[in-house]
């Protein structure tokens, strides 16, 4: 529930975003259609691949918008949601599926990438306690231990 709220909140947002935009800018903001800009090839790496799609296009092809700091905390922090507003912001009036698709990508990937990775370092955790307290409460104790080794 806690989930759906934010991912309701986000989107919320982000439409508020994209309507001051388009109201209170001079800017065209989506008359543009994807493929006239794009192909599918850009597509199927901009999904599996966002950061290094976003870098290659932006910085060598500049065929994506590029720069600023949102854009760059964009880029560190969430490169699928990224893709996805800049989506929602160039593409929804004439590509409104791939829009939403873009959504459903930066939805999954990005929960289920941050899932991955805090699993994997939570399994690889040390102790990060206190060794002087747990020294202290084991003084005078005496371990007794006996070792064979098995053939």
């Amino acid at each position: 529930m806690k989930v759906l709220l934010r991912v309701i909140f986000l989107f919320l947002a982000i439409t508020g975003a994209v309507t001051l935009l388009y109201d209170f800018t001079d800017i065209k903001w989506g008359v543009t259609d994807y493929f006239v800009k794009h192909g599918y090839a850009f597509l199927f790496f901009m999904a599996l691949f966002p950061r290094l799609t976003l870098i290659v296009s932006g910085l060598i092809f500049s065929s994506i918008e590029f720069g600023g700091i949102l854009w760059w905390l964009g880029f560190f922090l969430a490169p699928r949601f990224l893709v996805a507003v800049l989506a929602t912001i160039s593409y929804w009036n004439t590509n409104p599926i791939l829009v939403i698709i873009s959504w459903f990508f930066a939805l999954s990937g990005e929960s289920s990438e941050k899932i991955f990775i805090s699993r994997r370092f939570r399994r690889h955790q040390t102790y990060q306690g206190n060794f002087q307290s747990a020294i202290k409460e084991t003084e005078g104790t005496v371990i007794d231990a006996e070792y064979t080794v098995k053939e």
